[in-house]
């Protein structure tokens, strides 16, 4: 098991371009300040490119999407999450931000985490719809979190709609309790946190971390969660129905139904190299034949020296995009050029002894090598099923600069 960048896969697509009819998703700047198409990877070369995506996000397979992304409220609030990361000069945008009523603390650790994965509501199984409790109960598809102990927060977020038949006035305490069954299969609640609702209106939040450590540890005791709707001065007095108090259900308007979102921390990309690269032997050596002649052909210290070079990567083209909601492509950029000292500029005290040593000993001790010196990350969002979407942080898959080492 290593770790892998997608850039290694789409860099040996740049140097050795197959013909091919359909375009390979790939673009790269000819020089002249013109981007052209790389005509490039067959069927086989496609599926691989997909199936290392795929484990850098770390999904076992393809998503089966059944129809495209409707828009709910767990996609609208990753996609919100998505656009404040894309604003430019680190300065953040608060206006989509703000129409979810995050916290400081939440706004923190979307700044710190790796993963954002979110879950619609469902029905609980509670087996008659008209029982009085059944509007309340709600239930979340776990099934695909991943085994990751590193839980930032859990939130379930419900959305209060202030219409004309609420009491603008008054002020309610919601209470979420997590559903157990004893031995005899009696239904049982367990407290787990309650908040008070707006004034306004709007998002509101309940931190359920206890209920998803218990569901994680025990998946078969996930029953879901039920609401309990008290008036904020006595506890006694319960509301009978969500939508008295203008809480949007489950059947109510997609984009401000229930969903569940769950931050998390240090989330580790491991690739399984296991048909990842099913290059023949024939293929290996014209692969390193090529990148011999490369480095060759770059080394004249007038000629094309190491430099950064434009790489746009399009999910589009290479028909990720019915499980890849956004981006529809990105910048990756690329290292190549020669390294010849004292022409080249950022480069190691090393690279410039090896340089040298080089010119003595050209047969013995290779020429240093254009790589990248930074790399930065970018962020995407994906079907992890039909239902659920996630927002993944994907370290060094943009090259920002590009040194002799």
């Amino acid at each position: 098991m290593h770790k892998i960048h997608i850039i290694d896969i789409i860099f040996i697509l740049i140097i050795f371009p197959i013909n091919c009819e359909k375009l390979s998703g790939f673009y790269v700047d000819n020089g002249f300040n013109r981007t052209i198409i790389v005509k490039a990877a067959n069927n086989k070369e496609k599926e691989n490119i997909e199936h290392t995506l795929l484990n850098i996000l770390e999904l076992p397979n393809k998503p089966r999407i059944r129809g495209s992304l409707i828009k709910n409220s767990a996609s609208t609030f990753l996609l919100s999450i998505y656009k404040n990361m894309l604003t430019s000069n680190g300065e953040s945008n608060q206006e989509d931000i703000d129409e979810h009523n995050l916290s400081n603390n939440i706004i923190n650790i979307i700044g710190q985490s790796d993963l954002i994965m979110t879950f619609n509501a469902q029905n609980a199984h509670s087996g008659n719809p008209s029982e009085i409790n059944y509007d309340r109960r709600i239930w979340f598809d776990l099934s695909e979190i991943p085994k990751i102990k590193d839980i930032m927060a859990t939130e379930l977020r419900l959305y209060q709609n202030l219409d004309k038949n609420v009491d603008h006035n008054k002020v309610y305490k919601i209470t979420a309790y997590r559903i157990a069954r004893k031995k005899n299969g009696r239904r049982i609640r367990h407290y787990i946190n309650s908040v008070k609702t707006a004034i306004n209106g709007g998002w509101i939040s309940l931190n359920i971390s206890q209920a998803l450590e218990h569901w994680i540890k025990f998946p078969k005791e996930n029953y879901g969660l039920f609401l309990a709707i008290y008036t904020d001065h006595n506890n006694h007095i319960r509301i009978p129905k969500l939508k008295d108090i203008g809480i949007v259900g489950i059947s109510g308007i997609p984009d401000k139904q229930p969903f569940l979102v769950i931050f998390f921390k240090r989330f580790t990309f491991i690739v399984d190299h296991s048909g990842t690269h099913e290059i023949t032997s024939k293929q290996k050596r014209s692969i390193e034949f090529g990148k011999q002649h490369h480095n060759q052909s770059n080394a004249s210290p007038r000629g094309n020296m190491c430099k950064i070079n434009s790489l746009y990567v399009s999910f589009k083209d290479l028909q990720l995009q019915d499980w890849i909601v956004a981006p529809t492509g990105y910048n990756a950029y690329y290292c190549s050029g020669g390294c010849s000292f004292p022409t080249t500029s950022n480069i190691t005290n090393h690279a410039v002894i090896q340089s040298l040593i080089h010119c003595k000993r050209p047969d013995e001790i290779p020429n240093p090598c254009c790589v990248p010196t930074k790399l930065s990350p970018i962020s995407v969002i994906h079907f992890v099923d039909d239902n659920n979407i996630a927002l993944k942080k994907l370290k060094n898959m943009v090259v920002d600069n590009c040194g002799c080492r």
